[in-house]
């Protein structure tokens, strides 16, 4: 799997708690490819330790920024940025992704962020901003201390007079924001985007279910749930071809796929291992999936065109991969 080396060139803390990177080349090294608003990459922080953050700044030309809230229940990539990464080492890092791709030919856009999910949504401002298109953000978090970013919001805003922002601080309003209330004629044009915790998210698709909108997109920043791989007695074993490799993979019943295509010397790109980050998305050219990934739209699931094969599996007793 290919990678990019960079150094960390600045560390600043924008929030208690959210500390920001500035990435650059090494010297000498090639440039950092362009990303598109919504995109993230991988930081391999140590051995067997990788994890994706979105990218704040991805018009910036040859830098790439992320911004790390240090999680309470770090599995050990947030404390690692906290704790131990310091400017000026070294770092690999995957080239951008994007699975959360701003339409930037919508008529409107509402931008939803909790917490630390502001960080693709204020990219996408951003970039609606630069396009001059209307759009209006709803900024959650605890309270306004700990949110990240604001008075770069509020200057981008107040050079932006198509933008308009709603902020909801948990401490001064008593709770979370009622979404359905603050989407709520919101018109049917109008595309949708959200990142945030998991109770942030459930409340913003039953209110656009609700509202009957249907341009309606998110990334989540955990799993729905843990990797299925510790469960898949209800799989069936699968004769799975690699097309453009030529080889094919016998998949017993109550493996891993990915894991699998890997053990049979199958070049695969992978990251998360957890259905999250995309980067074992792989093409399907026949064949049904059952899809578990975090990823893909039910609309996107229901096409059945590609799948993540670190927690998807066979449906059928038969699956060509374009890989």
């Amino acid at each position: 799997m290919s990678s990019l080396s960079v150094i960390v060139h600045q560390m600043r803390l924008e929030a208690p708690e959210i500390v920001s990177l500035e990435l650059r080349p090494v010297a000498g090294g090639p440039e950092l490819p362009p990303a598109s608003a919504g995109a993230h990459i991988d930081l391999h922080l140590a051995p067997g330790l990788v994890r994706s953050y979105s990218l704040v700044y991805p018009g910036q030309a040859g830098v790439y920024t992320v911004a790390v809230l240090k999680d309470r229940a770090s599995r050990g990539g947030s404390r690692q940025v906290h704790e131990q990464l310091r400017v000026g080492q070294r770092l690999q890092i995957s080239a951008p992704r994007n699975h959360f791709a701003l339409h930037e030919d919508a008529p409107s856009s509402v931008l939803v962020a909790g917490g630390i999910g502001i960080t693709p949504i204020y990219a996408m401002l951003q970039r609606l901003a630069e396009l001059g298109r209307p759009a209006r953000l709803i900024y959650a978090a605890r309270s306004a201390r700990e949110a990240a970013y604001v008075p770069e919001i509020q200057a981008l805003l107040a050079r932006s007079p198509q933008l308009s922002v709603h902020w909801h601080w948990d401490d001064e309003q008593g709770g979370p924001p009622d979404l359905q209330a603050l989407l709520a004629g919101t018109p049917a044009s109008a595309h949708l985007y959200a990142c945030g915790p998991a109770p942030l998210l459930q409340a913003y698709e039953s209110a656009c279910a609700t509202l009957g909108l249907q341009q309606v997109h998110l990334e989540r920043f955990a799993a729905l749930a843990p990797a299925p791989s510790g469960d898949l007695s209800d799989g069936q074993a699968c004769t799975v071809e690699l097309r453009k490799s030529g080889k094919t993979v016998q998949v017993p019943a109550q493996a891993n796929l990915l894991d699998t295509l890997l053990a049979a010397g199958c070049s695969l790109s992978f990251s998360c291992h957890e259905g999250l980050c995309g980067a074992c998305e792989t093409r399907v050219l026949e064949g049904e999936v059952e899809h578990r990934d975090s990823i893909l739209t039910a609309e996107e699931q229901r096409a059945n065109k590609s799948l993540m094969p670190c927690v998807s599996r066979p449906r059928s007793a038969r699956l060509v991969l374009d890989a």
